[in-house]
C-alpha cells in the first residue's frame, strides 16, 4: 500500500511572503506587482488580512543573481535605495525623524552574523545632534546590536525596548538574517516590509515580535535569506533532477549540445516537463508525487530523527561581508541625503 501523507501535519517555513502565496492563483485579499530593473527583480506584495500565512502589511522582495561584481553591487544598491526611500514615504518619515538601526543576531554564527555586521557600518550621527548643530543632508541615527537570547539570556525585544525607551527614536530599522524555502533565493533576495519581524523564527525559535504594535512606533525590517533545511536542499535537488532528465530527453539528438559537457549545460530555462509515465519510469512511487507533496515527505522523513539541518553555502564569510556592505550602503544613502561613499 502507498504512503498517504498527511500534508496538514508539516508547514515548511519561510521568512519570505512570496514564497507564501501562488502568484499565478491570487487570494482577493493579497495584491501582487512586479517591476523589472535590468536583471533585477523586485516583487511588491500588500497582504490585506491578518490569518494569511504573513502578516497583514507592505512587503518588497528584491531578487538579484550576483553582487560579487562591482557593477551588479551597484545596480543592487541603487534599487534597495529606491524601494527603501518608498517605504519612508509612505509610512510619511521625513528627514528630520530620528531612527534606531537594529542588528540582530549572533555575531559567533556567520550565517546569523548579517545583522550586527550591518549594524557595524551604519553612519550614527545622534551624539553630533547632541553635541550641536549638524549640517543639511544627515539624520540623527542611532545603532544597536542586542544579541540574542542564548548568549545575553535577555528576551531580545525587552533589551531593544529599553534602548527605544531611552533613545526614544520615530523609527526603527531592523535588520535579520532569514530563511528560505528555496536554495536559488540563498544570499540572492532582500525583503522589506512595515510588518517588523520575530527573532529566530527562521530556525523555529520563536521570540516576542518586534514591530509597531510592540514599540508604538514605525518598524521597518530588513532581511536576506543565508541558511535553508536539509527538507529545502532535497526537495529541490529532486525538483531539478526532473528537470535535467527532461532537458536530456528533449535534447538527444541536439548535435550542438554534444560538444558540451554533461557538466556544463544550464537546463534551469528548459520548461518542458516530464509526463506522468516518464516521472514513474525514472523515478517509480516517488516521481508521480506533486512537489508538495514530496517536500512533505522529505520532512516527514528528516525531521523525527533530527537530521533537518539548517545550513549555508560554504562561502558564507565572503558573502555575509559583502551583503553586509550591501546593505549598510542602501540604508545609510537612503537616511542620510549626503552621505554618498561607497567602497567595495
Amino acid at each position: 500500500m502507498a504512503h498517504e501523507i498527511d500534508l496538514k501535519r508539516y508547514d515548511i517555513y519561510t521568512d519570505l511572503v512570496v514564497e507564501s502565496y501562488d502568484k499565478e492563483n491570487l487570494d482577493e485579499n493579497i495584491i501582487h506587482k512586479e517591476e523589472k530593473y535590468d536583471d533585477i527583480l523586485v516583487f511588491d506584495t500588500e497582504v490585506l488580512r491578518d490569518d494569511f500565512k504573513k502578516k497583514r502589511g507592505m512587503y518588497s522582495t528584491i531578487t538579484f543573481k550576483d553582487i560579487s561584481d562591482k557593477d551588479n553591487f551597484k545596480k543592487v544598491e541603487e534599487v534597495l535605495i529606491k524601494v527603501l526611500t518608498r517605504f519612508l514615504d509612505k509610512k510619511k518619515i521625513t528627514m528630520d525623524k530620528s531612527c534606531l538601526v537594529v542588528g540582530l543576531g549572533n555575531e559567533l554564527s556567520t550565517p546569523d552574523a548579517l545583522g550586527p555586521n550591518v549594524s557595524d557600518k551604519i553612519l550614527v550621527t545622534k551624539y553630533l545632534f547632541e553635541l550641536g548643530e549638524v549640517e543639511s543632508g544627515y539624520r540623527d541615527v542611532s545603532a544597536f546590536k542586542p544579541s540574542v537570547t542564548g548568549v545575553t539570556g535577555i528576551e531580545t525585544c525587552d533589551f531593544i525596548k529599553g534602548v527605544v525607551d531611552v533613545v526614544k527614536p520615530d523609527f526603527i530599522i531592523v535588520i535579520d538574517a532569514l530563511a528560505a524555502s528555496a536554495i536559488s533565493r540563498l544570499n540572492k533576495t532582500i525583503q522589506i516590509t512595515d510588518t517588523g519581524i520575530t527573532p529566530g523564527s527562521g530556525i523555529g525559535n520563536y521570540r516576542k515580535s518586534l514591530d509597531e504594535e510592540t514599540f508604538n512606533i514605525p518598524v521597518i525590517s530588513i532581511g536576506v535569506p543565508t541558511v535553508a533545511s536539509a527538507t529545502t536542499i532535497v526537495s529541490d535537488t529532486f525538483k531539478y533532477m526532473l528537470k535535467q532528465f527532461s532537458f536530456n530527453l528533449n535534447n538527444q539528438d541536439n548535435k550542438k549540445l554534444k560538444f558540451v559537457p554533461e557538466s556544463n549545460r544550464n537546463y534551469l530555462d528548459h520548461d518542458k516537463e516530464l509526463s506522468k509515465e516518464e516521472k514513474e519510469k525514472v523515478l517509480g512511487y516517488v516521481g508521480l508525487l506533486e512537489e508538495e507533496e514530496f517536500r512533505t515527505l522529505v520532512d516527514e522523513v528528516l525531521t523525527p530523527i533530527e537530521y533537518n539541518l539548517v545550513v549555508t553555502v560554504k562561502e558564507i564569510d565572503f558573502v555575509i561581508e559583502k551583503l553586509a556592505l550591501l546593505l549598510s550602503n542602501g540604508i545609510n544613502k537612503t537616511l542620510h541625503k549626503a552621505y554618498n561613499t561607497t567602497n567595495i
